[in-house]
């Protein structure tokens, strides 16, 4: 088996291997693996010295900052307090220094009492107890072995921990779903303990011992987890549930949260009262001996348990479930089950844990619920609206400033620090903030936050230009807002670069020094300390270009909406291909006349997008090469290259539009998860990408089709691969359900487009080059 060792972070400790419950559920006592009957009732003093040695090598070796050691049985507590002590002593002995110890223990709560308490109080040891629901379900299985309900019983612990003083100490309840039992009343139940987590557990069963089903639904178990979670959504979810927000997380993208669902590789190793290293304490109830590993504490340490052939089994992410779960859209959420469940004795093809889970119906039926009850609530507005999608840009933006402020932690400098004060200033005027959300939404301010953090997490610190960046925008703003406050500003060659409005000319190249900007009525006012008095520049930002001002220039033509053309931006250079220097008024206007006559290709054959490029797009960049491109960072800019003809300039601004406004959404949230896990042929031609390329190359041939319907030849098909894949999230499948609204008109489009002159079958060929595609930052 391929792939590294996977580090244990989770190892559950048997302290004591009998019970004072008869649980005829049990995977420990009434399963296929009856090894308990060997071991000790108690772990000795040799297994934890050995125990704790074993957890500071193992932390040691893989640097790991924290371990989670859960207290285990039988039923743990019949270890006594004095024998828990020793544990919890030794344990923390062991890795002080080296790791932090999070103890946790498991009980079905019987014993429980306040000397247990203050115990775990002074250890710091989190405590979780089973109870299946209110005292029928409760009663079902979990009784004396004469009978007697154990509820009452359980109902003290739980009450005790309750108290303000053990509160802290609450871990949560752990249920076991019978499908005999009402789901509304378990809810009920355990919802009115007020738990800090709930954990539903099915029922341990494989292939050879399937799941009772009384009705013969293939979905029972789906059904009665269902009805809990509406009335848990009913209710306003009272407390969390594991099983619910693991699959809510990765339904979004995010990852499974507990070993029985998602690909997560496992973490977890067992050990025994008598030493014994085991796995996953579940498989006791596929067969005989299915959990060890032979090897103990004694004489072997964790990372040759972790090498063992059935530890790495259940590591191998998507190649360790059956080739009938890698098939299986839902397969990123239910991972293929529980290991155990997957298990079936019968030999030839399917034997041992090849096979989908026992539950796999249940599942899935599970996991499509969920999917179906909650993807309106928990869809990004971003992916539906443009004007949402640009103010989480803008949060986002103001966020990554945040950021870069705090990594800083007051090194940034005298000009990060004044200005920093200085936007401070600028907030509390109105005038003044909205300026400064317009600076600051500018493309490139961007590329600065992005690359200005990189370069401070891998301790380079703040550069002189990324330093002097936030005095030039605080600046930009005060002038746009025409607020009267002196902002000190660097100049490097001789320029003072103000962002949205221009370059001031204040020396030659080499020339660098600080000046401070200061708004007027009609523009502002530069001034270098050095400068004799009355000797400040007056500059008016619509001014034409002149010795002393390059204005940034402003592309104004109708039906095009206004656009910078920014040759200056010191940060512009974020294109594959390099950006231009300063272009001449005439070609300035050229410019402009070029992208009015594209545009107006574009308002008249696809006006829906048109108009949403019109509010996206701000900025203009002239690149000496290629076409229309997104750049590395930032939502409204686009580089051009020197396209001649509109129809081709049209086309490459819609082909660069779709582009940027894909990337904007992967950087504002989820659209697939595990890219490059699968392959999918392209309906367009043999060859087989990853998922965010067939979603790349699909979102932009959907755009260009309602300009050019030759570009929708495989795009429906497309779709549906999309739609289907496992990598799709509930987001990415809105925005699959928005493009085939989308392009749900098309055959109107494309009976108004089809006698309109388009580029030629080589220039598709570039707007969609099999090299470019879309990477999510």
């Amino acid at each position: 088996m391929t792939g590294p060792l996977v580090p244990f972070r989770e190892f559950v400790l048997k302290v004591h291997s009998r019970c004072d419950l008869a649980c005829d559920h049990c995977y420990v006592y009434e399963h296929a693996d009856q090894s308990w009957l060997t071991r000790p009732k108690t772990i000795s003093d040799e297994a934890i010295s050995w125990t704790a040695r074993r957890l500071a090598e193992h932390a040691t070796t893989h640097a790991l900052p924290s371990l989670t050691v859960i207290l285990h049985g039988g039923e743990p507590l019949l270890a006594g307090p004095a024998r828990l002590r020793r544990v919890c002593e030794e344990l923390g002995s062991a890795l002080n220094g080296i790791a932090e110890l999070d103890l946790r223990i498991h009980t079905n709560g019987v014993q429980l009492s306040p000397r247990y308490l203050d115990l775990f109080d002074e250890f710091h040891v989190r405590v979780g107890i089973s109870l299946d629901g209110d005292r029928a379900a409760n009663d079902r299985h979990r009784l004396f072995a004469d009978g007697r309900s154990s509820h009452p019983m359980v109902m003290r612990a739980v009450e005790l921990l309750r108290e303000e003083r053990y509160r802290h100490l609450d871990l949560g309840l752990l249920c076991t779903v019978d499908i005999h039992n009402d789901p509304v009343a378990v809810h009920d139940a355990l919802a009115g303990l007020e738990p800090p987590l709930v954990d539903f557990l099915l029922p341990h069963a494989t292939w050879d011992d399937p799941p009772p089903r009384p009705d013969g639904s293939p979905t029972a178990y789906a059904d009665w987890l269902l009805t809990v979670f509406d009335r848990w959504t009913e209710r306003g979810r009272p407390m969390p549930v594991r099983m619910f927000a693991s699959v809510l997380s990765s339904l979004n993208g995010g990852p499974s949260l507990t070993e029985s669902l998602g690909l997560a590789p496992t973490d977890l190793v067992v050990i025994e009262t008598d030493g014994q290293l085991e796995q996953v304490d579940s498989l006791k109830s596929a067969y005989e001996g299915a959990a060890a590993t032979g090897f103990d504490v004694f004489r072997n340490t964790f990372d040759e348990v972790a090498a063992h052939p059935g530890v790495r089994a259940r590591q191998l992410g998507l190649a360790g479930v059956s080739e009938t779960c890698r098939r299986c859209p839902v397969v990123r959420s239910c991972g293929g089950g529980l290991y155990t469940h997957r298990y079936r004795s019968d030999s030839g093809p399917g034997s041992g844990f090849d096979n989908p889970s026992v539950y796999c119906a249940d599942l899935a039926a599970l996991i499509r619920g969920i999917e179906e009850r909650t993807a309106a609530a928990t869809e990004s507005p971003a992916v539906r609206a443009p004007d949402e999608l640009l103010a989480a840009h803008q949060d986002l933006t103001r966020t990554l400033l945040a950021v870069l402020h705090d990594t800083l932690d007051g090194r940034g400098g005298a000009l990060w620090d004044d200005a920093w004060r200085l936007a401070a200033t600028l907030e509390a005027d109105t005038p003044g903030a909205e300026a400064l959300d317009m600076v600051l939404a500018h493309p490139y301010t961007r590329t600065w936050l992005v690359d200005a953090l990189a370069d401070v997490d891998a301790g380079r610190g703040l550069t002189g230009p990324a330093a002097e960046r936030l005095g030039a925008t605080v600046a930009a703003a005060a002038v746009r807002a025409g607020l009267d406050l002196p902002v000190p500003v660097a100049y490097r060659d001789g320029g003072l670069y103000l962002p949205t409005l221009g370059t001031v000319l204040l020396g030659g190249p080499g020339e660098r020094g600080t000046a401070v900007v200061r708004a007027t009525g009609d523009g502002f006012l530069v001034r270098r300390p050095e400068d004799a008095p009355g000797t400040e520049l007056r500059i008016a930002p619509d001014e034409p270009e002149g010795p002393h001002w390059l204005p940034v220039h402003v592309l104004r033509r109708s039906p095009a909406p206004v656009l910078l053309l920014d040759d200056l931006d010191p940060l512009r250079d974020c294109f594959d291909a390099p950006a231009t220097d300063r272009l001449e008024a005439e070609e300035a206007d050229a410019w402009a006349h070029r992208v009015g006559e594209a545009w107006s290709l574009l308002a008249d054959a696809v006006p829906g997008q048109a108009a949403e490029a019109a509010l996206t797009l701000t900025t203009l960049t002239p690149l000496f090469t290629g076409d229309a491109e997104p750049g590395r960072h930032g939502h409204g800019a686009l580089g051009v290259g020197p396209a001649v003809e509109a129809n081709e300039l049209a086309l490459g601004l819609l082909s660069g539009f779709r582009r940027a406004k894909l990337r904007a959404l992967g950087e504002v949230t989820d659209l697939y998860a595990l890219d490059g896990t699968w392959e999918h042929r392209t309906p367009w031609g043999s060859e087989h990408v990853t998922f965010s390329r067939l979603l790349a190359e699909t979102f932009e041939r959907a755009g260009l089709g309602l300009y050019d319907p030759r570009f929708l030849t495989g795009v429906p098909e497309a779709l549906d691969k999309i739609e289907n894949a496992a990598e799709v999230t509930v987001d990415g499948k809105q925005l699959i359900s928005a493009v085939r609204k989308e392009i749900s008109g098309t055959r109107s489009a494309a009976e108004k487009n089809r006698g309109r002159s388009f580029p030629s079958s080589g220039r598709q060929t570039n707007v969609l080059a099999s090299d470019q595609k879309v990477t999510f930052e």
